[in-house]
């Protein structure tokens, strides 16, 4: 697949130069007994870094102790389990995250605070920190040029695929790579949910920079998802660049800059939508557009308002395109509308015009919530802003999985 001038690539986080990654078995999950449960990405060559995190204001240790690092002039290297969020852990949660990346960095001769942590699983459970610290000291042994897939695999909570994809372009006369991975599945909500994506790219770069880039691109994408409209504790996108490929720094305002953004937010992109499409019992794909806002933040409250709906979701899942649902949620989104300019589409198909039934057969907007994927489109007539929010249905299996153990 291509795109504005960067073709897709295999290989992931470890496409890009310089680049390795891995995984290993911890075990710190007692019901896991063979599958790996911590992840790795490292960076053999210097590198800055950039990152988001969780809004939520629970925020896990990993989180915090992440924010703190990832401030540093340069990063190496990610370790990342899954099994345990080390959320709601209080103090020893805290020096726990912190023991992750001094295991880490002692193994690989690197300082504390070049190594970003991130954790995944269940909340308020003490890690087994000293079984971990045993098997991150190994990463030297499991680190490989080819290892994105076993990190990817090693972050899996509830996932049932596999994340990662990687893009290359060129910049001058040197080619550029953009790499990532991404876990997620469910607790999937704008402004980031119990997702982790890590991005790694051979792009020179300045740290200021690619913050304001992975900022760009994380709004492009990752806020732009909900599966059931629960925000996590443990949230974290992090983007590595080493400069590797040679090329001029890159500057802002510059063609060379665009192409590398629009590189970068193909790849967030994608791992947004392959987390939507692997949300915990989905079994449709609903695209949401909101356009004619009065302001653009009119526009997301109605789209989000209607892509977090539990109605509309049921009702997409049960096949029946109630648009009287989707009215419903606009109204009380809070954005600036008029009842009677509203339209509604149904992949094309117009369900509403000015407020009321348009004339389309019922039948024929059947067929569309049929189908596994289909755009709703809501025309406000009030403004110029649009919105756009991927989500998905609501379904009986998302239920049984979420009832516990």
């Amino acid at each position: 697949m291509s795109g504005d001038r960067f073709t897709e690539i295999s290989g992931g986080v470890t496409a890009p130069r310089s680049f390795a990654a891995g995984s290993i078995f911890a075990g710190i999950k007692a019901t896991n007994t063979s599958k790996p449960d911590i992840a790795f990405v490292v960076s053999e060559a210097p590198a800055v870094s950039g990152g988001t995190f969780t809004t939520n204001k629970v925020k896990a240790a990993p989180v915090r102790v992440s924010q703190a690092h990832v401030r540093g002039a340069e990063t190496r290297a990610i370790v990342a389990n899954s099994g345990n969020a080390n959320a709601c852990t209080g103090v020893i949660g805290i020096e726990h995250a912190k023991r992750m990346a001094k295991a880490l960095a002692r193994a690989l001769k690197l300082k504390e605070r070049q190594v970003l942590v991130c954790s995944t699983g269940r909340i308020g459970v003490p890690l087994p920190i000293e079984t971990m610290e045993a098997a991150i000291a190994k990463a030297p042994q499991v680190l490989s040029a080819d290892g994105s897939l076993a990190a990817a695999q090693a972050i899996m909570t509830s996932d049932t695929k596999v994340k990662e994809i990687a893009v290359e372009f060129q910049l001058g006369d040197k080619t550029v790579r953009i790499g990532g991975i991404a876990k997620g599945a469910g607790m999937i909500d704008p402004n980031m949910a119990t997702m982790l994506s890590f991005v790694t790219t051979d792009a020179a770069i300045s740290k200021k920079l690619l913050q304001q880039a992975i900022s760009d691109a994380v709004e492009q994408s990752f806020n732009r998802i909900t599966v059931d409209g629960d925000m996590s504790t443990n949230d974290t996108v992090l983007v590595l660049a080493n400069g590797t490929a040679g090329n001029e720094p890159l500057s802002d305002g510059t063609a060379d800059f665009d192409l590398f953004q629009n590189a970068l937010n193909h790849v967030c992109c994608a791992l947004a939508r392959m987390i939507v499409e692997d949300g915990e019992g989905v079994s449709k794909f609903v695209t949401v557009q909101v356009r004619g806002g009065k302001s653009r933040q009119d526009a997301r409250k109605a789209a989000e308002a209607v892509a977090n709906s539990t109605l509309t979701k049921c009702c997409w899942f049960g096949g029946d395109p109630n648009w009287g649902r989707v009215m419903d949620a606009i109204g009380y989104s809070g954005a600036k509308i008029r009842e009677e300019t509203v339209d509604i589409y149904y992949d094309g198909l117009i369900a509403v015009q000015n407020g009321m039934a348009a004339s389309t057969p019922f039948s024929k907007l059947k067929e569309v919530v049929a189908n596994k994927r289909f755009t709703i489109t809501v025309d406000l007539h009030v403004g110029e802003a649009d919105y756009t929010v991927f989500t998905t249905d609501l379904t009986t299996a998302y239920v049984e999985f979420n009832m516990g153990e």
